[in-house]
């Protein structure tokens, strides 16, 4: 199995998981005298199987991505952390000039003006090149998923 399909894997098990969750909690209380549409212990032991199957493979998709060498970044491992700060900075860069950018919005000459204390075209010129390399590491970590066998 490749490191891509366990990915996969590791998603769609998850969604089952949350829809368990979902169906055992319209499951465990109904009027007296009435069955529920679903037994919640069944349901509880399904969603303990899941977990169980999700557990093993989220193991073997760590161990794989912190052994398998990626050029220029070290490991999987690392470039999957490199792209995350990429993204969190990315996002407080955007947020900076969301907020400077908004326009003064003074009805009269005696309210008090604001001004913008940042440089909005060199932020913006920061988050592309930003969203750039976001995308260099991005590509990198996909096309290895697709190659690298899951240990």
């Amino acid at each position: 199995m490749k490191l891509a399909e366990a990915l996969l894997e590791r998603a769609d098990q998850q969604k089952r998981l949350a829809q368990i969750k979902e169906r055992i909690l319209r499951s465990t209380l109904v009027q007296e005298g009435e069955q529920p549409y679903e037994n919640p212990n069944e349901l509880m032991k399904e969603m303990k199987q899941i977990l169980q199957s999700l557990q093993t493979l989220m193991k073997r998709i760590n161990k794989t991505n912190a052994m398998t060498p990626l050029d220029n970044y070290g490991t999987i491992s690392d470039a999957i952390v490199q792209r995350e700060l990429l993204m969190k900075q990315r996002s407080i860069l955007e947020s900076i000039v969301e907020k400077a950018a908004i326009m003064d919005m003074r009805y009269s000459h005696s309210e008090i003006k604001t001004i913008t204390t940042v440089n909005i075209k060199e932020l913006q010129s920061e988050i592309d090149e930003i969203s750039k390399q976001y995308r260099i590491v991005d590509t990198l970590l996909q096309q290895t998923n697709w190659i690298t066998d899951l240990k």
